[in-house]
């Protein structure tokens, strides 16, 4: 529908917008004639459009067509002289007497003028689908921008629209029946993902429970605190990731059905929950590949590299930030990829992993030979230390980790105090230091290693006499 109106209201559109704008104006003729060009279609809407738009009413009467000019209050300039006196106060008028002669007086103090008009529509591709049409309220904004002064003025066309249920309609065929049996299916999807979250709830609640006694068992016959490592044992990080996700499918559901419904139109909210909650489910899967050997070694390795990661990026975060800013800073008059700050983060992200280079070295013009020599300095450094250096330690870090995982599971896993009780033992001596990688690995992967094998020597611990487990 964008493409639409655009094509129809924009005299000269392509069909490619030109950069962040659709179309640009260099004459007053050619602002003019758009500018009627614009009013000229609205005029005729219901001829051309090929589509099911038409105008706006409210209570019977067509809402009417808004035209607004932003201009400085007053202001002469004199370029051949380089003298002027403007008045920097911005003043609107609303509505506005459009002749090319007021425009010709205008012109020079002319900020934007805005045209706003609203559209009614029906989306009838749902059709073949089998589900309802919606209703949408178009609120269209053409801008004509000249906020910059440079004798290019660009036109801007908006469109926000509002999607809600018609007043009134009758379809013949199976839409609703569908949309029926769709709502009985999302209240099932809904009753599943509460019993999966009550029950992962009740276990996260039960090892809350055991860790206690656990703690107040080896306080009183060790005399030693149990480790936060063999506290985390106890609770299942998998069962949060599900409460998690399940709650996000619920809350999801309920928005599809009141959007099925013709309730609600937040697509974009529904979609978030339910994309959330997809990705958190797949993820939860990996759970399971844990219990095969060669699988497990990926498992491992991601969870014992993530924090020695992690504090990697955020040590080169600070560099990859002093980059953004300084190319902003420096390059961005001269630049179209480092005009703002999250274009230039995503262009030194694509320098990161070796993508566009020669364009981003070949757009930059050397008119200007000092910011010329310094974007060479800037993007060489930049590409040689992420790409050879940080990435390489990136790298090395997991690589690292899965040597030693390797050779854990090679020459056998550190025991820890939780997994030495369950195998028996009495005495826990003071825990001998060894270097800092081995701990953090030994540390990181007791969960996953253990968890195979803490249901066997519970249930033999638990048929010990004299155990208070």
């Amino acid at each position: 529908t964008t493409m639409a109106l655009k094509n129809l209201f924009l005299k000269g559109y392509t069909g490619v917008d030109e950069d962040d704008y659709s179309v640009a104006v260099y004459t007053q003729q050619a602002v003019f004639d758009s500018l009627f060009y614009i009013l000229d279609q609205y005029s005729q809407l219901g001829q051309l459009s090929v589509g099911p738009i038409s105008y706006a009413e409210e209570d019977g009467k067509l809402l009417p067509l808004t035209i607004c000019k932003e201009y400085y209050r007053n202001g002469s300039l004199e370029p051949s002289d380089e003298t002027y006196d403007i008045d920097a106060h911005l003043e609107t008028e609303s509505p506005i007497e459009i002749t090319f002669q007021t425009f010709f007086l205008f012109s020079l103090r002319l900020v934007n003028i805005k045209i706003s008009f609203q559209l009614k529509g029906i989306n009838l591709q749902t059709v073949r689908h089998r589900e309802l049409p919606d209703c949408y309220s178009f609120h269209v904004t053409i801008i004509f921008d000249n906020q910059c002064h440079s004798g290019k003025v660009k036109l801007f066309l908006d469109i926000d629209a509002e999607s809600n249920a018609c007043k009134d309609w009758k379809i013949s065929g199976t839409a609703q029946k569908n949309t029926h049996y769709l709502l009985v299916f999302d209240g099932f999807v809904i009753l599943v993902c509460i019993t999966s979250a009550v029950l992962c709830t009740r276990s996260i609640i039960l090892a809350v429970g055991l860790l206690q006694r656990f703690s107040r068992f080896f306080q009183e016959n060790f005399n030693r605190k149990v480790c936060e490592d063999d506290q985390s044992e106890f609770l299942n990080g998998w069962y949060v990731l599900v409460i998690v996700s399940d709650l996000l499918a619920i809350v999801g559901s309920i928005l599809k059905m009141e959007i099925q419904a013709k309730s609600l139109t937040s697509y974009d909210v529904c979609s978030i929950f339910l994309g959330t909650s997809t990705l958190l489910v797949w993820v939860g899967v990996i759970r399971y590949l844990g219990y095969f050997q060669k699988y497990n070694v990926l498992i491992l390795t991601m969870k014992a590299a993530f924090p020695k990661v992690l504090r990697f990026c955020c040590c080169a975060g600070m560099i990859y930030l002093g980059y953004t800013f300084c190319g902003w800073i420096v390059l961005g008059p001269y630049h179209e990829k480092f005009e703002g700050l999250s274009r230039v983060a995503e262009c030194l992200f694509s320098l990161l992993n070796g993508d566009d280079m020669f364009t981003t070295f070949a757009q930059l013009k050397d008119k200007n030979i000092l910011v010329w020599l310094f974007s060479r300095a800037y993007l060489y450094s930049f590409i040689s230390l992420f790409i050879y250096m940080v990435l390489s330690l990136f790298i090395a870090l997991i690589t690292d980790s899965y040597e030693t995982i390797k050779n854990y599971q090679r020459d056998g896993f550190p025991l820890t105090d939780l997994q030495k009780f369950l195998l028996g033992h009495k005495d826990f001596p003071v825990q001998e230091e060894i270097g800092q990688t081995e701990v953090e690995l030994s540390n990181s992967i007791r969960h996953c290693y253990c968890c195979q094998r803490y249901d066997s020597n519970a249930n033999s611990l638990k048929s010990q006499p004299g155990s208070n487990l």
